[in-house]
């Protein structure tokens, strides 16, 4: 099964114009490829002075859509976006390569992060894979959950704490 994922995976990639797909033959190549993708965030974080990583996950078959769009968003915002991630489960980091004395600049970048996680959600996704929704993604949180779910969320807060003194003021203000 995991090597049909695999094969399924590579096909896909090499359809959507991948240029180079790697797939481990044996552990000792699969140690190489997760050293690489685990020095992807530092190597990117060496070519600029302040490095903004994020994660937003889409569906597997929407992948290759997902990271043309960052390209295009990059291009659109004149920002310089480094992309890697979990793509097995779709999990995306669009790494943003910005200085954050620079306040136009650092404008854009939040801009550009309201299109991709738009443009997550609306491709069934979610703006996050494993980093969680913390208070730089608290704006988003609503267009991802929807009214229903905050309601629910906000209704749980208030049973669980209802002097509201555990720390006031993060999520639901």
């Amino acid at each position: 099964a995991v090597a049909e994922e695999a094969a399924k995976m590579e096909e896909l990639a090499k359809a959507n114009g991948a240029m180079e797909v790697r797939v481990a033959r044996d552990a000792a190549e699969a140690a190489q490829l997760a050293t690489a993708r685990r020095s992807a965030f530092s190597a990117l974080a060496r070519l600029a002075p302040t490095t903004i990583l994020e994660d937003a996950t889409v569906p597997r078959s929407e992948l290759a859509h997902m990271i043309r769009f960052v390209a295009e968003v990059a291009k659109k915002y004149e920002l310089k976006i480094g992309t890697f991630g979990h793509m097995g489960d779709g999990n995306l980091h669009p790494t943003f390569l910005t200085d954050e004395r620079n306040e136009a600049e650092i404008h854009r970048v939040h801009e550009a992060f309201k299109e991709i996680f738009d443009e997550a959600i609306r491709l069934g996704g979610t703006i996050t894979g494993e980093h969680g929704i913390g208070l730089a993604k608290k704006e988003f949180l609503p267009k991802f959950a929807g009214a229903a779910q905050m309601r629910v969320m906000r209704e749980l807060r208030k049973a669980l704490d209802p002097k509201g003194i555990l720390n006031p003021g993060k999520m639901f203000d």
